[in-house]
């Protein structure tokens, strides 16, 4: 198993360590969390449920690009999925945009951190499938 570069594997570390942070702002603690940083209550458990479930899948795919940083076997797929997740997010984020209007900072930060990681993965795809 031959290990990728730092300069290789950035795009998956930025991704790991900012999905990781989301995930556990979105379910750590919902019902606490949420309403000091967003303007809304997690009032029912079936709220609760959603954002922990969010909070797993985020984390499964951190984890998965964590796989794929270490194991060079397994890092083409983590790319891919790394694009795919977050140029769906900005995906999202520009619908939300058309439709509902100017988000708050916060959220339109992310869409350009997303948009900029999406890219910036491809580009390193790009970049891999030139070497091999």
């Amino acid at each position: 198993m031959r290990q990728n570069s730092l300069q290789q594997n950035l795009h998956l570390i930025l991704s790991s360590i900012i999905v990781v942070a989301a995930a556990l702002i979105y379910g750590l603690s919902p019902s606490t969390i949420l309403p000091q940083l967003f303007d809304f209550q997690v009032a029912t458990t079936d709220l609760s449920n959603v954002f922990r479930a969010i909070m797993g899948l985020y984390l499964a795919f951190a984890l998965f690009w964590m796989v794929g940083i270490f194991n060079h076997n397994l890092w083409k797929a983590a790319t891919l999925s790394q694009i795919l997740f977050m140029g769906g997010l900005a995906f999202g984020r520009i619908l939300s945009l058309l439709f509902d209007g100017v988000p708050s900072m916060l959220f339109a930060l992310g869409t350009i951190g997303e948009l900029i990681l999406a890219v910036f993965g491809y580009y390193q795809i790009r970049m891999y499938l030139r070497k091999n």
